[in-house]
């Protein structure tokens, strides 16, 4: 006889269902509040031009916390994408030059990526403690190397590049916001269909037991860690394409919102575990939380207050709904050794 599924079970099987319902009914209560802002179609366009980069960002680092591991050198990686896709634009002023800086500015956030996987996967230094040095190191190579100056790049408006990446579709949607949707789906299925993302899992569940797998380690943080480099230069070149503008310490606003999203959506900090549809309605929240709160009227000195609140709720309602699913782990174990 069929054993039958209780609806909260089924529910808490859906990827992300708690964070993305804790975003309807934030959008909810900010519709009742401030009408005269969140009954128009503006404000959400806001958010989809603005959130993108932050997004992009949580989505590589939510690889980086499910392999047990933490990266704090992101935000310098978008300073210093941002500075070689600005030089080369500048510097050659060619109808080919965004896309020549694009794919080196990727290329520096691999290099970036990869140092870091070799410091922590070789020399076995803690990520925590190699990637904080990393990006006190590149913010340092950024600012040097750009004379500390903000470098204005308006003429990339005419470019077919600016318009693929961060134009308007239909003269409404920002580009930004269908490619960080595209990355969202294309990383959840490496994560979850791959053996790429099988072992990242298996790393951050246990680093010994994915040895006797016959995985191998160092090789797989090595490839993490420049995977998140090359990510957080593509949120690098999407902000620099928005402002139209580089500037040396652009990314350094963006460490504890992207950790917050990262979280909100339930990917566990003790690794093993990682949520992507939920990092994707995480960044939402995190993103909205200021604007709508500041919109309903609220004193400024209650904002970080309630926006405290809204992450606490948010991520105690994944917590609940996780404690009731098990067997991650046996069906990850059966999927892996299955020819």
């Amino acid at each position: 006889m069929k054993r039958r599924t209780s609806l909260p079970a089924f529910l808490g099987r859906i990827e992300g269902l708690p964070i993305a319902a804790v975003l309807v009914i934030l959008y909810g209560v900010f519709l009742a509040t401030a009408p005269q802002v969140f009954s128009g179609i503006r404000i959400y366009m806001s958010f989809l031009q603005t959130v993108p980069p932050q997004l992009v960002l949580a989505l590589g680092l939510t690889f980086i916390i499910t392999a047990g591991e933490m990266d704090l050198s992101f935000p310098a990686v978008v300073a210093f994408a941002g500075f070689v896709f600005a030089w080369v634009v500048r510097t050659f002023d060619a109808a080919w030059a965004p896309w020549a800086g694009l794919i080196l500015a990727l290329a520096a956030g691999a290099l970036v990526g990869y140092v870091n996987g070799l410091l922590v996967a070789k020399l076995h230094v803690p990520s925590i403690m190699a990637t904080l040095a990393t990006q006190f190191f590149w913010y340092g190579v950024t600012v040097l190397l750009a004379g500390g100056l903000s470098w204005s790049i308006k003429s990339i408006q005419t470019n077919i590049v600016h318009e693929i990446f961060v134009g308007r579709i239909f003269r409404l949607v920002p580009a930004q916001a269908v490619w960080a949707l595209a990355l969202t789906a294309f990383l959840w299925f490496i994560l979850n269909r791959h053996r790429f993302g099988e072992a990242v899992m298996f790393i951050g569940d246990n680093p010994e037991v994915a040895r006797v797998m016959g995985i191998d380690v160092e090789a797989t943080r090595i490839r993490l860690f420049t995977m998140n480099g090359v990510i957080a230069a593509f949120a690098g070149v999407l902000l620099t394409l928005e402002m139209n503008v580089f500037f040396p310490t652009q990314g350094q606003g963006f460490l504890l919102p992207v950790m917050a999203a990262v979280f909100i959506g339930g990917t566990s900090i003790a690794g093993g575990s990682g949520l992507l549809v939920g990092t994707f309605f995480g960044a939402y929240i995190v993103g909205s939380l200021e604007a709508g709160v500041v919109a309903t009227g609220i004193g400024g000195y209650w904002v970080h207050l309630v926006e405290g609140l809204v992450m606490a709720a948010s991520i105690v309602l994944n917590v609940v709904i996780e404690e009731g699913n098990i067997g991650k782990l046996s069906a990850r174990i059966r999927r892996w050794v299955q020819p």
